[in-house]
């Protein structure tokens, strides 16, 4: 599992937890299926931590998740703008996309509905998260093309899948909060699937 240092552009992150607040907006929900979270009867993550019990695990799972979820979604942005990627590459990675943005929205609300900052103001959040990418390996990343690209997509994200699966495993065992630990849960059941789909695909090029 890949241990390197956590690299995600300032601007690729901000862009993200700026867009996390107006999808956290009720009636912006995900992609069809893509939805880890249970709603609630307004529809908004917002309301979800209204009144919701959380501890110290719960809070950095999110302050966490929300870097590490907008890199996997920088990394699907970079193989979805190339040329010549497998089709089935592309459908995954825009399906990883589907799926992380709209939990970027929802860990940003709760995080505000706890009155927790979004980024964590210690320095440790983003340092030593199994499967993030260092920067020279995600220009590498964008400088690839064709097979090779999308060869490597794989390979990294695989790694990323299993860092953030292990962090969802931290939280539910940890965990207070009902909505964050039925969020890991479905992160872990969701991207043990997808890392299966994933070793079939780059076995197949």
């Amino acid at each position: 599992m890949n241990k390197s240092r956590f690299i995600v552009t300032g601007t690729a992150l901000a862009g993200l937890i700026a867009l996390a607040g107006c999808a956290s907006n009720p009636g912006s929900g995900s992609m069809p299926g893509m939805d880890h979270g249970t709603p609630t009867a307004s529809g908004s993550p917002a309301a979800e931590s209204i009144g919701s019990a959380n501890n110290e695990a719960d809070t950095m799972f999110a302050q966490m998740m929300i870097p590490h979820h907008a890199q996997a979604v920088e990394m699907s942005d970079s193989i979805l703008a190339k040329k010549d990627i497998p089709s089935a590459v592309t459908a995954l990675a825009a399906q990883i996309k589907g799926a992380q943005a709209p939990e970027i929205a929802k860990m940003t609300a709760w995080l505000k509905g706890w009155n927790e900052p979004v980024t964590d103001s210690s320095g440790h959040a983003g340092h030593g998260m199994d499967g993030m990418l260092s920067e020279a390996e995600l220009r590498k990343l964008n400088d690839a093309q064709g097979t090779e690209a999308a060869k490597l997509y794989l390979t990294q994200m695989i790694a990323h899948h299993e860092g953030a699966v292990t962090m969802a495993k931290s939280e539910i065992s940890q965990g207070k909060s009902p909505e964050a630990v039925q969020l890991a849960q479905d992160i872990v059941a969701a991207q043990e699937k997808e890392i299966q789909d994933m070793k079939a695909l780059l076995a197949g090029l």
